[in-house]
């Protein structure tokens, strides 16, 4: 059995980051664990590849939600990476930090550990960032953020309408003031690469001989000597063996909100009922683990174009336009096949009584045809604006079934489930049309194409987002941090009940920040790396 000091298990956002800092002392050794393969695919380097690597099954983990009647009892998947950088080597690529007052209010939920204060210090040491140097805003961290380079007028007048609403244009719209913003949404892309984990935060330590990554093993458990974590199990893949891996000192799992519960789980830290049911040896009986599930609930609205010179995105996308725009990619790494999923970011306050921004806008020159499940664009000019209430209420649930790794587990999302998260989704539809109608664009457009105009009904927007909703690719909480003695891990991320096992990723967080949550996973990673340094 190989021993190291740290084994990590997941290579995403957090993943990625940890081994990037622990590995920096030469005294300690790290492994880290991956179950899928090589991000060295080209669909994965390439912006607008995502289309195409997020729904592979091969580089994907699909997790199927219960049908219920958030997603109109239909077919849903919930898609995570399985590739060397995890969800963000298949992410929009947004770097999107969330705002100080997020952090604070988990630092309330926890400890002064994760207060802005070193929440905003983390970011500025792990940026490096194109507007360069700010009090809290990086220039020589290892990941790449840059701004949308391909602009036109019907971009500068998507901004412009933000700015009809009363909000305010910035050229940073992650600047720390808790406030409302639009403008160019930052990107984890450089000389028009995906800047995923791996790229940034793996790629320049490939070298150090202290550390191992290790790819293809799917982690089935945490081993335990009496309640101290000793190493994992892997099983075995086509290209790697099941193995055993050691660690002397920590495990550290980072497999994500979807993932490490079901790790935790099946090592016997859970609901206890559950685990008996299932012929699992009850090790800590926490029934919080794999509660407290909240994910952003999105809707696409969009509109046609009147055209011409509407400058919109979507005949970039098909035909002989699209094979001319993947050529261009490949010899100068520019084009349209080098921006990320969405150009332009808004946040706004539903209403003045809400202290501060809590809904979401990422809108782009392009629009979808939801007849072949939104990976083409629309045969005509089109827009549209993907929205979200920012701080969801609801909580859903995943739970394995079974104690085999390969298993997909239970997921029940349980949209809406707080009435006041179903108000907010009517009333970001609501600030979509409003938004559309200012004289930036009202010009611009010739028709709502969804939901449609006669989708008016409050009843009817939410049949809207039953059938055509978007959820998922921001799912935190189900292993919960706090300070209270039901949370699954202490503010130092330790698993409650065990000894030498932490979890860091999103399940850790209690509550969505405002926003993607790449940014602040990456940013609460780094701040771990100090904790787990200070406590060992």
């Amino acid at each position: 059995m190989k021993t190291f000091d740290y084994v990590i298990v997941g290579s995403g956002a957090a993943g990625c980051v940890l081994a990037h800092r622990l590995s920096a002392n030469p005294a300690v050794t790290v492994a880290l664990i991956e179950a899928g393969g090589s991000d060295r695919h080209p669909l994965i380097r390439m912006p607008k590849g995502l289309a195409k690597i997020v729904i592979d099954p091969s580089r994907t983990w699909a997790y199927p939600a219960e049908p219920e009647k958030g997603n109109g009892f239909q077919a849903e998947h919930w898609a995570r990476g399985r590739v060397l950088g995890g969800s963000t080597s298949i992410d929009g690529m947004l770097y999107l930090r969330g705002q100080p007052a997020d952090f604070d209010e988990i630092a309330a939920q926890s400890s002064s550990d994760w207060s802005w204060e070193h929440i905003g210090a983390a970011y500025q040491a792990l940026e490096s960032h194109e507007l360069g140097s700010a009090p809290t805003r990086g220039a020589r961290g290892p990941l790449r953020v840059t701004l949308p380079d391909r602009r036109s007028p019907l971009t500068e007048a998507m901004v412009q309408a933000g700015v009809e609403m009363g909000w305010p244009r910035k050229l940073d719209v992650n600047e720390p003031d808790n406030g409302e913003a639009v403008g160019y949404a930052p990107r984890t892309i450089w000389r028009g690469r995906r800047q995923s984990a791996a790229v940034a935060f793996l790629e320049p330590i490939r070298g150090r001989p202290n550390l191992t990554v290790i790819v293809d093993s799917l982690v089935d458990k945490v081993h335990f000597d009496g309640r101290r974590a000793t190493g994992v199990a892997t099983v075995g893949s086509p290209t790697q063996p099941a193995q055993q891996y050691g660690a002397r000192r920590e495990v550290i799992l980072c497999g994500g909100a979807l993932a490490s519960p079901g790790i935790l789980q099946r090592s016997g830290i859970g609901p206890g009922e559950l685990l008996r049911q299932l012929g699992i040896p009850v090790l800590k009986d926490n029934p919080q683990v794999g509660q407290n599930l909240r994910a952003h609930r999105a809707i696409i609205v969009q509109w046609k174009l009147r055209p011409p010179g509407s400058d919109s995105d979507n005949s970039l996308f098909s035909g002989w336009r699209l094979i001319r725009n993947v050529a261009e990619y490949y010899l100068t790494h520019g084009g349209p096949m080098s921006s990320a999923s969405h150009e332009i970011g808004a946040w706004m306050r539903s209403s003045p009584q809400v202290p501060q921004p809590d809904v979401q806008f990422l809108a782009t020159p392009c629009s979808f045809d939801f007849t072949r499940q939104r990976a083409f664009p629309e045969p005509f000019p089109g827009m549209s604006i993907a929205g979200y209430p920012l701080r969801p209420q609801s909580r859903g649930e995943i739970n394995i079934k079974s104690s085999d790794p390969n298993e997909l587990p239970q997921l029940r999302p349980r949209y809406y489930s707080a009435d006041a998260d179903r108000l907010l989704m009517i009333e970001t539809v609501k600030l979509a049309r409003r938004y559309a109608h200012q004289p930036a664009l009202r010009q611009a457009i010739e028709v709502e194409t969804y939901p449609g105009p006669d989708c008016q009904t409050d009843d009817r927007i939410i049949e809207a987002y039953d059938r055509y909703g978007t959820c998922g690719y921001q799912a935190v909480g189900s292993c919960r941090m706090g300070n209270d003695a039901e949370s699954v891990v202490d503010p130092q991320l330790r698993v409650r009940g065990v000894e030498a096992l932490r979890v860091m990723d999103t399940s850790i967080i209690p509550q969505l920040p405002a926003g993607n949550t790449n940014g602040p996973t990456m940013a609460m990673a780094w701040r771990a790396a100090d904790i787990i340094t200070r406590d060992t």
